[in-house]
Order: structure tokens, then sequence, then C-alpha cells
């Protein structure tokens, strides 16, 4: 059985292909039943946090066939012992015999699919020429998603808004060196404080944060923008208004995980803002062409993709990263 660490999977996935891989799964489709979620009471003893095991398995049938799952800790006490609150790991199977195929680093593979499912659904949703990006939020997938946004579509200038502004400067300057010679063409990144101005500006708003408090708001917004939420996968969290999700033609990943885990949706359904008739498409009915997207030539539609992720994405990268 291979085995590949974060470096090796970062290594093995290219964006653009992935993004291939995605809309060719999302197409065909897969089993994939509702992630599993386990609680493990105070496994350090009494007093001590709940911790949280996720199981999130996918597969496919036929002569290549293949079975996936993933596996997730959430340990919120680690931080005191130095640690990695998450950890996270993919098994890869044969679907045919069940066969153990390769075992790989679940954070990195997560962290590329997440940012690459995004870039499928600006493929469908954001204007062709959109040329300015603004990240919201300057943690781990900020950079892959700012990295794969500006390969789908001609990002020239992307703006970096965070909490702390000195970790969106650092962020601006460690891009400004790095990425140029990643796309081959000039770009320019800078870091923000005036988040209103910057949502503005935007051709493309893309939020990858843990806010339970809106960061864009809706009187914000203009026409032929795109607002990809990345950030708040639970009911409780929520990274826009419900003026935003009003005013905007809304996509998902999933219908059966963003209507019942992405905050954005469940509480602006709650609130009689939308209705769940509303959620225009998800990724497999776009892919399918089921639904569509913005249509060549439309300036106008503010269009709002909400993912909370999937077992598919999982999959499909985790093939594309063992070559299967």
């Amino acid at each position: 059985m291979r085995s590949l660490s974060a470096a090796e999977v970062d290594a093995a996935l290219d964006d653009l292909a992935l993004i291939d891989r995605l809309d060719a799964l999302f197409r065909a489709g897969c089993e994939m039943p509702t992630r599993h979620h386990h609680a493990i009471r105070e496994p350090l003893g009494p007093g001590s946090s709940d911790a949280m095991l996720l199981l999130m398995p996918a597969w496919t049938k036929g002569p290549s066939g293949r079975v996936g799952v993933k596996i997730v800790t959430v340990f919120p006490d680690n931080g005191k012992q130095a640690l990695p609150s998450i950890y996270g790991q993919y098994l890869l199977l044969d679907g045919r015999t069940g066969q153990s195929l390769a075992l790989l680093d679940g954070t990195m593979l997560t962290k590329r699919r997440t940012a690459c499912a995004s870039g499928l659904a600006a493929r469908y949703l954001a204007r062709e020429d959109a040329a300015r990006l603004l990240m919201i939020g300057t943690g781990a997938l900020a950079p892959q998603l700012i990295r794969v946004h500006a390969k789908v579509r001609p990002i020239r200038e992307v703006a970096i808004w965070g909490r702390r502004p000195e970790q969106a400067q650092h962020l601006a300057e460690e891009l400004n060196a790095s990425l140029p010679a990643v796309l081959g063409r000039p770009i320019v990144v800078r870091a923000v404080t005036d988040r209103r101005a910057a949502v503005a500006e935007a051709d493309i708003v893309s939020c990858a944060t843990l806010s339970k408090e809106p960061l864009v708001e809706g009187d914000w917004l203009h026409e032929g923008q795109h607002l990809d939420l990345v950030g708040a996968y639970t009911p409780q969290m929520r990274e826009s208004d419900d003026k935003a999700v009003w005013r905007a033609r809304v996509y998902v990943d999933t219908r059966a995980g963003a209507l019942k885990e992405a905050g954005d949706i469940v509480q602006a359904i709650a609130a009689g803002t939308i209705d769940e008739d509303d959620v225009i498409a998800d990724l497999a009915e776009l892919a399918r062409g089921q639904q569509t997207g913005r249509l060549p030539g439309d300036r106008t539609s503010i269009t709002l993709f909400k993912s909370v992720g999937a077992a598919l994405e999982d999959l499909a990268a985790a093939e594309l990263a063992v070559g299967a």
C-alpha cells in the first residue's frame, strides 16, 4: 500500500486537472452517504473538552471502482499540548476487492480539493473577465483559494483582508513573491483594512473564515459579482448576511450538505429570507447541464456559491493523487 505525505499529495495534484476531475465525478456521480459524526466524551478525563470523530465515505462501482473514506479527528484540547486540533487521513481502497491502495494525508487533500471545488464553481458562475479578487481570511485555505481563482479567471489584482492586518500583510508579501511565477503573468497582491471598500472593488469575493457574524453585507455587493463562501461550515456560522443571500443567485456544492450545515443558507431560510427552492443548483446539476450558471455576457447577476465539503471531492482528489 502506498503512503503519501502532505508534501507528496501537494506535489501530485495539479489545480486545473483536479478541477476537471471534480467536474467529471460530479457529472458521473458516486455513492456518498451522509458524513458520520461521533462524539468522544471527555477523552482526557472529567472536565476535558469533548472530541469528535468524523468519517466521510464515498465509492464508485465498475471495473475501475474505488472506495474511499476520510477519517478526521477534532480534539479541542490539543492546543494545551502544542498539537494541532485537527488531524485527517484518507484511505483509498480497490472497489472490486476492498484491498487497500493508498493512505494519503487528509489535511492537505482537504485543502486542495476545497479550493478546487471553489474553482469549479467559479468556472460556471464568475464572469469570464473577472480581474479583481478579494480574499477574506488569512488561514491555510487563503493562498490555495487565491491561486486557484487566479488560474480559473484572469485575476490581475488580489486584495487580502484579515482580522489581524499583520497576517494579511505577511500573506500579501509572500504571494507577491511567488504567485507571478506560478501563474506565468504579472499579478499584484496587497493587504487591505477597509473590508467594505474592498468588497465594492472586487469581481470575486472569496471567504474562508470561522466567523459567526456576517463579513459581507448585501448592501456592499454590486452587479456582476461572484461570492465564494467556504469557511462557515456549521449552522451557527456565517460569512454573509441575509440580504447578500437574497440578492444573489444561490448555488451550493451539494444540496444535502448545504441545506443541513451551511449557516449562510440555513439561517437565511430560517429567517424566511429565502426558501429551499431558491437554491438554483448544486455542482452535480451544473456539471450535468441540468441547471445553468452565469450565461455568457451576463454582467448583472450576483452569484453566490456556498460549500461545506463533500466526500465525492475527497475521492476525486485521492484518485488523481495516486494516478488511479
